[in-house]
């Protein structure tokens, strides 16, 4: 029985660290590949993170040069969406130890990341390595030193003079960084109007490189315009001299007579409210007023002196004996566009008229003479 139990609890611990592994390892979702190409891969080995925002989604499971670059093959949860356009950025958090891969942006919306993706060279970065840093303060220091910018003192005047200008000058160059620090902030929260602005200007500058030609013509006019008041500036200037002086007249006028105009002001603002008032009897007299005056002209006689007209008076009976409903139509005419007073009279029973005369029924002739007022031909 003992010997039982010491073969049975190796079997159930292997068991116990198989299942174990499963769930770690082999347990969860699917894994999605993802191949990136970097310019080269310090610290980054087999087994290392891959990062959305910070937080493991995955690790290293290939790096191998591949010509000037390298290639690092990574998996990530396949719950994780990564959006298609994501870059891949080793990160460094500390300047010894393990690095590893976060992939940004982190997904918002949009098409995602495809398994076996490929992410060129051109979409990944690398941390500046301290070695370049050093590289760098190294070549600064050469070129500000004795055998560069230095080589005359120049470096040396320019510090010096520099500590002269700002000497006693910290108050007034703390509050100059404020200001900048709250210009920032403005800049911050109005940076949908600036860009608005940058836009609208930029399409400004469009237009006027699309209307290239008109606006070289314009400012060659503008030129000639120039030019020409350059060659009589001097009855220009002289004009303006006159025109000053008779704005000061005017302005004296206007202030010694302010109560007189005033007063005109005030009565030409009733007549344009009149006139306004009256806008259509003004817009009729306005339509007949020159047939009107043509027929005054046409009706005077130079020889005596005098305005002589025909009345038609003979016409008038004429029309009223024959067709007083006629007559009567063209009398309301102007005032009944529709016609419907018109069709009125038409269906009234009008007595006979009888012709202007004596003003008996007796037979007697009328005379169409009007006692000689009217000369009628016999």
């Amino acid at each position: 029985m003992n010997a039982l139990r010491r073969f049975l609890v190796p079997i159930l611990a292997l068991a116990f660290v198989v299942v174990a592994a499963v769930v770690v390892f082999g347990g969860g979702s699917d894994q999605r590949t993802l191949t990136a190409y970097f310019p080269r891969t310090i610290a980054l080995y087999e087994g290392s993170d891959v990062r959305v925002l910070g937080v493991p989604i995955g690790h290293i499971e290939e790096v191998t040069p591949d010509g000037t670059r390298v290639k690092v093959v990574m998996s990530y949860d396949a719950d994780v969406k990564v959006p298609s356009t994501a870059e891949a950025v080793i990160i460094s958090p500390s300047i010894v130890g393990d690095r590893y891969v976060q992939l940004t942006p982190a997904y918002k919306n949009g098409d995602v990341l495809e398994d076996d993706a490929v992410i060129d060279v051109g979409r990944t970065a690398v941390p500046l390595e301290l070695d370049e840093i050093y590289s760098s303060i190294d070549r600064l220091t050469v070129a500000l030193g004795p055998d560069g910018a230095n080589a005359d003192g120049a470096l040396t005047d320019l510090l010096q003079q520099t500590a002269k200008n700002f000497g006693g000058q910290g108050e007034k160059f703390n509050e100059t960084l404020k200001n900048f620090s709250r210009l920032s902030e403005t800049l911050d929260d109005n940076k949908e109007e600036l860009f608005g602005s940058t836009a609208a200007l930029q399409r400004f500058i469009t237009k006027l490189a699309e209307n290239d030609q008109t606006v070289r013509d314009f400012n060659s006019s503008l030129g000639q315009a120039s030019e020409v008041l350059s060659a009589e500036r001097d009855d220009l200037a002289q004009a303006l001299k006159f025109l000053a002086v008779a704005l000061d007249e005017v302005g004296g006028f206007v202030a010694e007579n302010r109560a007189s105009l005033g007063r005109n002001i005030r009565g030409l603002n009733r007549v344009a409210k009149v006139l306004v008032r009256q806008r259509a009897a003004l817009e009729e007299t306005l339509e007949v007023a020159p047939l009107a005056l043509n027929n005054l002209q046409l009706t005077y006689n130079p020889d005596a002196g005098t305005l002589d007209t025909n009345a038609n008076i003979g016409n008038l009976e004429h029309d009223l004996v024959s067709n007083p409903k006629d007559l009567l139509c063209a009398l309301i005419s102007s005032n009944d566009e529709s016609g419907t007073l018109c069709d009125l009279i038409n269906t009234l029973p009008l007595p006979r008229v009888t012709p202007f005369g004596t003003g008996s029924s007796s037979g007697a002739v009328s005379d169409p003479t009007l006692g000689g007022l009217v000369e009628v031909a016999r």
